[in-house]
């Protein structure tokens, strides 16, 4: 197909008199690159997507893979399988470790560096450790499918190990579970571990006191969930307490050790499982556009989500510092990617059409956070607010929906239907060989 269009003064700088089509990398199958690859696949362009792994995958679920409540592919779908019925989108598999704004290009680890005349950033987020000494060698993370796996092995091998020592081997702090951070990914991991501890271990291992088991929750600030409502903050305190859980608020982390951790305050505690959930920020590849960075190493965008600068770069999702219709920062969560995925495919399809770009307009669709069985928190738009079994069928209900692919959703379906029924997690098997840390290093 030859563009016969001219546009001399397009701000892309894009030759529309090529006798080919323009080649658009997308960096990312998130939330946002997967609606963006999607939306873009009917315009006359030609799309590669590159990602380091070959699936796309449901984070807000990562918390059941890692207690046992589903399997690692429960939650994952092939991108090719995705694509396949698009044949203008092709899929490289590699790490895009720099981005070349001049020559239009991204250099993929190993491989021939890959020409590009729109390009749409959607890398996603990575763990931020703060600075606090022993995070990143003692913390579990929970921000990848593999980090999930491995925090499930990790939580499974310390019962059995306590299990094989008896009460005259037992190791101070070997049931202890320490987790940082009172966000919705902390909440909900803190509710999850309840009941898999209470029910599922405590059926496996007939002669393990269970009672020694303690679920710690940590939060430097004096409140669980920023950004939802009061109501649904206490809410989700009362749920914890009377689930046994502990909660900690005002309490800064000073360090993580193999033996634990250690507060500000001097106090300690021995714990042989510290997960952090406390802080993200931008992926590495962010530090390879040059300019200011915003909150935690974002790039900065302009109104339509394109570079400033280089309009023919959009970037979106976690990546981007985008503000919304008030000013105010837009929160890391998938429904932002998912609209912004989708306004810079319509934005590249109007500069192909020689129009002006668009505004990104977020859709606020609500917040919600489950707590364990019958228990969650959701508020959504005109200021509805729902909690206990009612929030809990909510979130259950937009959660199958968002989940991509129909074996995913009828696979995620019966397992939920069956743990209710039997309080049974079937996937507690242990697949780690021993070889590496927490944070995916090779042991010395």
């Amino acid at each position: 197909m030859r563009i016969l269009h001219s546009h001399p003064t397009d701000p892309a700088g894009y030759n529309w008199d090529m006798p080919v089509r323009p080649h658009v990398v997308i960096v990312g199958s998130g939330f946002g690159g997967l609606n963006a690859a999607i939306r873009l696949a009917r315009s006359p362009v030609d799309i590669t997507v590159v990602d380091r792994d070959n699936y796309h995958g449901f984070w807000p679920l990562l918390y059941q893979v890692a207690t046992a409540g589903l399997g690692a592919d429960d939650i994952a779908h092939p991108i090719r399988a995705i694509y396949a019925r698009y044949p203008n989108i092709s899929v490289r598999l590699g790490n895009v470790s720099t981005v070349d704004l001049d020559e239009r290009t991204v250099e993929i680890d190993g491989e021939p560096a890959l020409r590009y005349d729109f390009l749409i950033l959607a890398a996603g987020s990575s763990t931020s450790d703060f600075g606090i000494p022993g995070v990143d060698e003692h913390a579990f993370p929970l921000k990848t499918l593999p980090d999930a796996v491995r925090l499930r092995n990790h939580v499974l091998s310390t019962f059995e190990q306590a299990d094989s020592a008896g009460p005259a081997g037992a190791d101070p702090g070997a049931l202890t579970i320490v987790l940082v951070g009172g966000g919705p990914t902390g909440v909900e991991m803190a509710g999850s571990l309840s009941e898999l501890i209470g029910h599922n271990l405590a059926t496996d291992f007939h002669h393990l006191n269970l009672t020694e088991a303690h679920v710690l929750l940590v939060e430097m600030t004096d409140h669980l969930l920023p950004g939802f409502s009061r109501p649904s903050q206490e809410a989700a305190l009362r749920t914890l307490q009377q689930k046994g859980i502990e909660v900690r608020f005002d309490t800064k982390l000073a360090k993580v050790t193999a033996e634990g951790v250690g507060f500000e305050d001097g106090t300690s505690v021995a714990a042989r499982t510290v997960v952090w959930t406390a802080g993200v920020k931008a992926n590495p590849l962010a530090e390879t556009i040059p300019g200011e960075k915003g909150r935690g190493g974002t790039i900065p965008v302009g109104p339509d989500l394109a570079l400033p600068g280089h309009p023919e770069v959009f970037v979106i999702g976690d990546l981007a510092d985008s503000a919304g219709r008030h000013g105010d920062q837009l929160p890391q969560l998938a429904q932002v990617a998912i609209q912004g995925g989708k306004l810079a495919a319509r934005n590249i399809g109007r500069r192909l059409g020689g129009k002006s770009t668009r505004r990104f307009r977020y859709q606020d669709h609500g917040i919600m956070a489950t707590i364990g069985r019958r228990a969650a928190v959701a508020e959504l738009p005109g200021g509805l607010r729902f909690d206990g079994t009612v929030g809990w069928l909510s979130w259950l209900a937009v959660h199958l929906v968002f989940l991509v692919g129909f074996r995913n959703r009828v696979v995620v379906l019966v397992n939920w239907a069956w743990n209710y029924l039997t309080w049974d997690r079937g996937s507690r098997v242990i697949l780690d060989d021993g070889s590496r840390t927490p944070t995916g290093r090779e042991r010395a």
